[in-house]
């Protein structure tokens, strides 16, 4: 015979192990379906955000594709307005038929060229009296003029131009230096460092 001590534990299965409580089914339902409800509501969401940065970039990638050739242009529409600024005055007004026609026809492929390049977005940065920005402006030298407002743009060397709200080309300026200062007495700003 077997000893008490060596025999096996009982293993009765109508005896429960209380260390596991019994699962209420309903209740294990209802948390799984929380738990799935949230996910796809996570998911609706993911989605949804997912829409609106693609929308922005592609509206972005529309706005902004043109912006290297946009700025090309600029170059060759500087050329005809440097071409037109070194016409004499005489030659516009005395010279013959084909020197007349030669500058109307200038003139008219930079207007062109301009209305084409507004037409895609391409706008002038006003700079000629305003505040000096450096996001905008480009300073190529500082003007003495005390009845001018310190840091406000005087003479606009070239111009600047943006594409929505990007800057293609900042406009060279030129920048008041000695007048009164634009920013109000508590807001001024401490220039010894």
């Amino acid at each position: 015979m077997m000893s008490d001590e060596n025999a096996a534990p009982d293993e009765n299965p109508e005896v429960e192990n209380p260390a596991e409580p019994e699962i209420d089914p309903v209740e294990a339902l209802r948390a799984e379906n929380a738990e799935l409800k949230d996910r796809v509501l996570r998911t609706i969401a993911e989605m949804e955000n997912l829409r609106k940065r693609t929308e922005r970039d592609v509206n972005d990638t529309r706005s902004y594709a043109i912006s290297g050739f946009a700025r090309d242009m600029l170059s060759a529409t500087d050329a005809l307005s440097r071409a037109l600024v070194m016409l004499p005055a005489e030659a516009r007004e005395n010279g013959d038929a084909t020197t007349k026609s030669l500058i109307e026809g200038i003139e008219l492929a930079e207007r062109e060229m301009q209305r084409l390049l507004a037409k895609h977005g391409v706008t002038p940065i006003e700079a000629e009296g305003q505040k000096f920005d450096p996001h905008k402006h480009q300073a190529m030298f500082e003007v003495p003029d005390p009845s001018k407002p310190e840091g406000t743009v005087v003479q606009v060397v070239q111009a600047g131009f943006a594409i929505g709200d990007r800057v293609l080309r900042p406009a060279m300026v030129g920048v008041a230096k000695g007048g009164p200062s634009h920013a109000p007495v508590d807001e001024a700003v401490d220039k010894s460092a």
